[in-house]
């Protein structure tokens, strides 16, 4: 995994403000392959409930995350009951890595 200690504490801390009921943060993509260079930071965070309004807690916590990260390219995706799950989910859930 290409993330140090102190950056997986900075986005644990970032998504925990904008959505402390996150139950998981999956980070997955070329950030978990130890031999590849750059990529962004993709991430998966899951929640056991119901989200009633995705697009804007997915805004505020990409606000979150870019502020804690100093500008790092990432993308968040979310998992929640009432939302339409992807292909990229799959990956997430089978390649990811739980921070």
């Amino acid at each position: 995994m290409r993330l140090i200690s102190t950056d997986i504490a900075l986005l644990q801390a970032a998504v925990s403000q904008v959505a402390p009921d996150a139950n998981a943060i999956r980070l997955f993509g070329s950030r978990i392959d130890d031999q590849a260079k750059g990529g962004d930071i993709d991430l998966m965070i899951d929640f056991n409930h119901l989200i009633e309004r995705p697009a804007l807690l997915s805004t505020l916590l990409s606000v979150s995350i870019s502020r804690a990260l100093q500008g790092w390219a990432f993308d968040v995706i979310l998992r929640a009951p009432n939302l339409l799950e992807g292909s990229i989910h799959k990956v997430a859930e089978r390649e990811g890595i739980l921070l």
